[in-house]
């Protein structure tokens, strides 16, 4: 079960992993993207983290449509709508709740993805963050479906997702700036991808260590 205290540790710990991993990310962009992926990431979650002690004691709908609507007003690029598409989408699973269980967090992904795909127009394979979102989902559904737990389903889907950002490297974009280079895309790794898999990672890590 994560709590909605629980849940703002989970944000705080993202907003950390973006910050230590912008340099990366923005390098992984100047490649087939804008050169500003990390750049914007940071941005928008250290406004997150200014925003989070004003959430103590939210519901943890009402926690991640805050994230949501800070992403979206403090990140520029494509990242902004997509990410903070994700986060409203998964605020609708959880309204007015202040504890999330396995099943709440299986909605929360499926929402998320719903959301990126209707934003981005994009499927699985186009190489975009969804190559590591929906693998993620998969693992940890199937997890869940398994008996394991939590911490287990989590650790799950984040090696998918890492499975999914290396999958990036051997195909073409087909969305956004990194499309325009075609075949030249292929051998880097989808940036939007990468930050997806850290997230992940990042959940997986904060309920590893409760």
């Amino acid at each position: 079960m994560i709590t909605s205290d629980t849940l703002l540790k989970i944000i705080e710990n993202m907003g950390n992993t973006i910050k230590e991993n912008k340099d990366y990310l923005t390098e992984l962009d100047s490649k087939i993207g804008d050169s500003d992926h990390g750049i914007n990431m940071d941005k928008g979650f250290s406004a997150v983290l200014e925003k989070l002690p004003s959430l103590k004691g939210e519901d943890c709908g009402t926690i991640l449509k805050t994230v949501a609507m800070v992403l979206i007003s403090k990140v520029g690029g494509a990242s902004g709508p997509l990410y903070g598409t994700a986060f409203l989408k998964a605020a609708t699973a959880v309204q007015d709740k202040m504890e999330i269980n396995e099943e709440d967090v299986i909605s929360i992904f499926d929402e998320a993805i719903k959301g990126v795909k209707m934003r981005g127009k994009a499927e699985k394979g186009d190489k975009t963050m969804l190559d590591a979102l929906i693998p993620a989902y998969e693992a940890f559904k199937e997890s869940i479906e398994k008996g394991q737990d939590m911490v287990k389903a989590s650790y799950n889907a984040q090696k998918a997702a890492h499975e999914g950002v290396e999958y990036t490297k051997e195909i073409v974009a087909r969305k956004g700036r990194a499309s325009y280079l075609g075949e030249r895309s292929i051998g880097h790794q989808d940036p939007g991808a990468t930050s997806s898999y850290l997230l992940l990672k990042t959940i997986w890590e904060t309920l590893d260590e409760i």
